[in-house]
């Protein structure tokens, strides 16, 4: 309580004493009018970095030398004339005015016209290392390897705190196949974050164990994304027998690494989803399939429910025993117009046998001797047609209706002779 007495009084003495207490909004409108004032045309030579183009047409950057970098902006209205291309590493001089931007107590430098003064330090050496490797056949397409369209086990080179990791796990999370992934935690700027990155990448293809890599870091300027266009990170990724995604910044940025990888996409997410969209596509079909399977189980389920219903609801169900009673009634009609069947195809076979028995007997040489007939045989049981088969002397039998005569050939008399008697 005392405590905020000594405050009240103090707050009180300060009004009393007549002393200007400033608004935050006052004292950065105070200050922008003295630079204004001071610096209403100034000339500055730096390098551009963190160049960002808005949808507006205004151009957004830092200039800086080695020891400092001023905030800068390029409105649309002054930049429409502008013959050449802003970019990262650009070395320039740059007319204009300084000034605060209040909502954030910048200051910075409203750019009215600028001028290129030769290549960035990083811009040329960028150029000069492509062109070295270039010549080398670093980047000739076909040596490059292809890129497992069902990869099981990822490796990934960079930073474990970067939000790049984060977005490609998310991706990896999304699919049901679990995939193994296996992160080398590197830096990815700053003195020597091309020595980790090359390490990294040799040390998976000593290892082994993964079927891709993935090189890269979320998006940055120029210098932040300068690990990934060193020369010892191009040799790593050449000599790579692990076939290897360079993802590095954003869709603008290219890197060294983005020419000498086996694929380059244009954001560590898009790497990932490059990785999955196989899997996605067979987990679609999977689905599709188990989908229709489903489906056609449960048409046939529900045709055999109703095959099984209209079972149930049947007559032979409903009364089974009259069922049965039914059929045994039919089995025993059946059975009498069987034996009646049976009994008629003997009688007609019988009458048939019967017909057949007295052609046979009128046909029967047997019914010629019962008129009185005979029938003579010679010695060897031949019907004797004609006197020259049984010659003089020779024995012949005689067959009558009731018994037989041997006889011996005495004499032979001609058909006159027979006639006459």
């Amino acid at each position: 309580m005392a405590r905020q007495k000594v405050e009240v009084l103090n707050a009180a003495t300060a009004l009393d004493s007549g002393r200007r207490i400033y608004k935050v909004s006052e004292i950065t409108r105070e200050i922008r009018l003295l630079l204004e004032d001071r610096f209403p045309a100034v000339w500055i030579e730096g390098e551009i970095s963190n160049l960002k183009k808005h949808s507006s047409g205004h151009i957004y950057f830092t200039l800086k030398d080695e020891a400092a970098q001023i905030n800068a902006v390029f409105f649309s209205r002054q930049n429409q004339f502008l013959k050449f291309e802003l970019e990262d590493g650009l070395h320039v001089i740059a007319i204009g005015r300084i000034s605060v931007y209040d909502v954030r107590g910048n200051y910075q430098l409203y750019v009215e016209r600028m001028e290129p003064k030769g290549l960035g330090a990083l811009q040329l050496a960028f150029l000069q290392l492509k062109e070295k490797l270039e010549k080398e056949g670093l980047f000739d397409p076909a040596r490059k390897k292809e890129i497992p369209q069902y990869p099981k086990r990822i490796g990934i080179v960079t930073s474990p705190t970067g939000a790049a990791l984060q977005d490609m796990l998310k991706v990896f999370k999304r699919i049901s196949v679990g995939l193994h992934v296996q992160v080398s935690p590197v830096r990815v700027q700053g003195e020597g974050a091309g020595l980790e990155v090359a390490h990294a990448i040799d040390e998976f293809n000593k290892k082994g164990g993964v079927d891709v890599l993935i090189v890269g870091r979320g998006g940055g300027s120029l210098e932040d994304l300068w690990a990934f266009n060193e020369e010892v990170v191009a040799r790593a990724v050449f000599k790579s027998h692990i076939p290897i995604i360079s993802a590095v910044g954003h869709e603008i940025d290219w890197t060294i690494c983005d020419l000498v990888a086996d694929h380059r996409a244009h954001t560590p997410t898009a790497a990932a989803e490059h990785l999955v969209f196989y899997w996605n596509e067979l987990e679609a079909h999977l689905k599709d399939f188990s989908r229709r399977l489903e489906a056609a189980i449960l048409l046939l389920l529900r045709q055999k429910k109703e095959n099984l219903n209209a079972l149930q609801s049947s007559y032979a169900f409903k009364q089974p025993l009259t069922f049965v009673r039914q059929i045994s009634q039919t089995c025993d009609e059946l059975a009498r117009q069987l034996e009646n069947y049976i009994q008629s195809l003997m009688d007609r076979k019988r009458h048939s046998f019967q017909v057949l028995i007295e052609k046979l007997n009128t046909l029967s040489p047997l019914s010629v001797l019962e008129r009185g007939y005979s029938i003579t045989f010679d010695a060897r049981d031949r019907v004797v047609r004609k006197k020259e088969m049984a010659p003089i002397g020779s024995f012949i039998r005689t067959r009558f209706r009731k018994g037989l005569v041997e006889s011996k050939v005495t004499k032979h008399l001609e058909a006159e002779e027979l006639n006459g008697r």
